[in-house]
């Protein structure tokens, strides 16, 4: 997918992580490459071709799941595809956000555009116009087992290009006949074997988890900014960050990550005040082991963002339409692609990074207001006792440390059978993908108080200064959060923290220092 001004031109198969990036934080118009219309066109032949030989070829003159056997009029075709969206339709609990109903949008555009799912242009240009329109279909978050495909959320999808239900446009609900009429855009009539191809697939278990991924990218860039500011604030070393410690050790994400912290602090007045006659050996762990930690993190967001591209440019549907078949013929193939365990274990592993970028920030919390062992004021604040200062700040963070501890139980071990136990092995990817909205924002709430806790700490060695990058982003915050100079109500400085936090704020004067995380 190529960026022309304001517009996305999509290569199917060929979207890269920086595409889905893009298109998950704000819209843009989206183009179909020429070159895909010819190839959707010929599988698109190939179904009707079926369907004129008159062969039962499932889920395109057949029933579904247990009811494959069931073999459907031509006649009752297109009525079998609207039945299935309807009846599929069962989705349940908040709506997706804007932002994840895009992804979806965009990959299953891209999916039906490589020309194995049978469907013809028209539902392709109708979901490109439904997208470029900015109308979101309404899709419950609640309802998908991650097996079959995600049929009951991209289900709630299909029904707005049908005209049937609720949409969402800039953020107003709005009937989505309504919504097609003022875009100009004409209810579709669904052919042979389209339903079916709208509905199978990953997209909605990928989408969830692209979202948990590109935030946990945030959280981990902002937690080594803090976890770099708490180093100062404590008065530790960096010499654990020696390159030399890492480079015996070998771990790619951990050299990086030292490499990072290195240049997060260097130059830190406060450092260089307590390089000699510092009676402190080793700090503690919280402090030393940030690129053991971080850097392994950041090992795992790489793996899991080479599972989730590659799913995002592949054909999950079911049954596929390949063009090679026997004497030169379309073939229609039966296979499990909507089986989505590889976004399961991915997003499970994700769960992992997030909720260990956490519990490692709120160590450093409780490092920092015991003042045994940052030798800064009890809980941050002057005249404690009168004051308490930082201490159930810090208990907040270790109420969602614990939760997201909970949170980060793998979801793919687990598997009910439906649908009469043909469907008797499910992934649970779509759980294990939403999952991470909660945690990642339990873990900006958590950075968000080291944050605060560390610029305060690095108030109390003023007239020193820290590094020039960590100067900075202590000055962003003190535009927004005042010096904690006694107990005031708090929630407030906490979400403004926890919002710096989720946009970006403490990266976004250093970002060719983080790159290479993206590379």
């Amino acid at each position: 997918m190529t960026q022309h001004s304001k517009s996305w031109t999509l290569k199917p198969g060929a979207m890269t992580l920086g595409d889905l990036r893009a298109v998950w934080a704000a819209p843009a118009k989206l183009i179909l490459a020429a070159e895909a219309y010819p190839v959707i066109e010929a599988s698109a032949a190939a179904v009707q071709a079926i369907v004129a030989k008159g062969d039962a070829a499932y889920g395109i003159n057949t029933g579904f799941g247990l009811l494959a056997k069931t073999r459907i009029p031509d006649e009752k075709l297109e009525q079998l595809q609207r039945n299935l969206i309807l009846s599929h339709s069962v989705g349940t609990g908040e709506l997706l956000s804007d932002a994840v109903v895009r992804l979806i949008m965009l990959m299953k555009i891209g999916s039906l555009a490589r020309g194995y799912s049978g469907v013809r242009p028209l539902i392709v240009d109708t979901l490109i116009a439904l997208y470029n329109a900015g109308i979101m279909p309404a899709i419950p978050a609640k309802g998908s087992v991650g097996a079959s495909g995600d049929l009951a959320p991209l289900s709630h999808m299909t029904l707005a290009m049908l005209g049937v239900g609720d949409v969402r446009v800039n953020g107003e609900f709005m009937a989505a006949p309504e919504a097609l009429a003022q875009a100009g855009i004409a209810p579709v009539v669904l052919a042979a074997k389209e339903g079916l191809a709208l509905i199978n697939g990953t997209q909605v278990s990928n989408a969830l988890a692209l979202h948990g991924l590109f935030m946990a990218e945030r959280l981990l860039e902002a937690a080594m900014v803090t976890g770099a500011l708490s180093l100062d604030a404590a008065k530790g070393s960096d010499s654990p960050f020696d390159a030399r410690v890492h480079a015996v050790r070998g771990q790619p994400g951990q050299i990086l990550a030292a490499q990072m912290y290195r240049q997060l602090v260097a130059h830190s007045a406060i450092r260089a005040s307590h390089l000699e006659g510092d009676e402190r050996v080793q700090d503690p762990y919280s402090l030393r082991c940030q690129p053991q930690v971080m850097g392994a993190c950041l090992d795992l967001i790489g793996n899991v963002g080479r599972t989730l591209l590659i799913e995002a440019n592949a054909v999950t549907d079911n049954p596929l339409i390949f063009q090679d078949g026997p004497n030169g013929q379309a073939e229609i193939v039966s296979g499990g692609n909507f089986h989505a365990e590889p976004v399961a274990f991915a997003a499970d592993t994700l769960a992992l990074a997030i909720s260990e970028i956490g519990a490692l920030a709120e160590r450093r919390i409780a490092l920092l207001i015991d003042a045994t062992l940052s030798g800064l004021p009890p809980f941050l604040v002057r005249d404690p006792g009168v004051n308490s200062g930082f201490m159930i700040a810090h208990v907040t963070a270790a109420a969602l440390a614990s939760e997201n501890k909970s949170l980060a139980h793998p979801a793919s071990v687990d598997s009910l059978p439906t649908s009469a136990n043909q469907e008797d092995h499910v992934s649970m990817a779509t759980f294990a993908g939403r999952r991470l909205d909660d945690m990642a924002h339990n873990t900006a709430v958590i950075v968000g108080i080291e944050l605060l806790a560390a610029a305060q700490g690095i108030d109390f060695h003023r007239p020193l200064k820290t590094s020039p990058h960590l100067e900075h982003v202590h000055q962003q915050l003190r535009q927004k959060v005042p010096f904690f100079d006694a107990d005031r109500f708090f929630a407030p400085d906490i979400e403004a923290a926890k919002q710096m936090v989720l946009q970006g704020e403490l990266s976004s004067t250093c970002k060719n220092l983080f790159a290479p995380l993206y590379a």
